[in-house]
């Protein structure tokens, strides 16, 4: 079982940052970033295989999202620069002990990973 919580969220002007961060107990070694608009589908934004160190990222967010780990703290960043008014949504991380790196992309490309957090709101004004 893995249990997630993120923080990190508010509202900024656009081409600002933030940085949100999940926090987890219990084991897992693959760790995305997603995130809803309302009316959208849940979209994959970046994800970690923290076993290979590989990361992915959506091609709306390269050059300006990076994901992170901090193995002490249990936490998964993600660094949010140059903001745009499309980047607003609620953002979820995710988490999954994938057997292997391939299971690990698989299971975020299909936003099938079996643990999840509640969730904290992005908002960018233009």
């Amino acid at each position: 079982q893995v249990q997630l919580v993120e923080s990190g969220g508010g509202s900024v002007q656009a081409g600002g940052s933030l940085r949100l961060s999940c926090t987890a107990s219990g084991y897992y070694n693959c760790m995305g970033w997603f995130r809803q608009a309302p009316g959208k589908e849940r979209e994959g934004v970046a994800g970690i295989y923290i076993d290979g160190g590989s990361t992915h990222y959506a091609d709306s967010v390269k050059g300006r999202f990076t994901i992170s780990q901090d193995n002490a703290k249990n936490t998964v960043y993600l660094q949010m620069n140059s903001l745009k008014p499309e980047d607003s949504a609620m953002y979820y991380c995710a988490a999954e002990p994938s057997s292997d790196g391939g299971s690990c992309w698989a299971q975020y490309l299909a936003r099938s990973m079996n643990y999840w957090g509640q969730g904290t709101q992005v908002s960018v004004s233009s």
